[in-house]
């Protein structure tokens, strides 16, 4: 069915827009995968917080024109699924990579970070990074710990006195 140049239009100022406030993306091949299993991954990223999008490739190539994900155009055969994570850089990775885990048909081709393409084998690093809320809370234990270390250290003072003071005592009994 032929798009109309409007709706061409739309698309490619909807994609470019989600591009230029994007972390990530992931490029999938979604060939051979069931229109419920779409849905049902549609539904996860929308939960996520990633924009998923099927979009031509010679749409995708105008969308992504001048922004980071230029560098996509080298993977752009066949049919595509797009996923932009818009919170979390590994948001789409982590969504694309589960799903992709249940369906032996959908296949990862490329995934890009800050202008740099990458290979499909990388989607594991991009995935394992940690959230935001993740990434605050190592930050505050990492921040906590030299004060607890400190904390038990001052605490442990009077405790070694009180124990040497036992000691003493005992050995003063034992004599006696």
């Amino acid at each position: 069915m032929a798009i109309r140049i409007e709706d061409k239009r739309q698309i490619v100022a909807e994609v470019n827009e989600a591009a230029k406030g994007a972390l990530s993306a992931v490029l999938a091949d979604y060939h051979g995968t069931s229109v419920e299993k779409m849905t049902a991954l549609r539904k996860i990223a929308r939960d996520n917080k990633v924009y998923l999008r099927v979009v031509r490739n010679t749409l995708l190539k105008r969308a992504v024109a001048g922004t980071d994900y230029e560098c996509l155009n080298e993977v752009l055969v066949g049919p595509t699924i797009l996923a932009f994570s818009q919170e979390d850089p590994g948001a789409a990775a982590r969504v694309l990579k589960d799903f992709a885990k249940e369906n032996e048909k959908f296949q990862v081709k490329a995934l890009a970070v800050s202008g740099n393409l990458l290979p499909p084998s990388q989607i594991d690093v991009l995935a394992k990074l940690p959230t935001y809320d993740q990434a605050i809370a190592t930050l505050m234990s990492v921040m906590l710990a030299p004060v607890t270390k400190l904390a038990r250290t001052i605490n442990e003072v009077p405790s070694k006195v009180t124990r040497a003071v036992a000691a003493v005592r005992d050995q003063k009994q034992d004599a006696a």
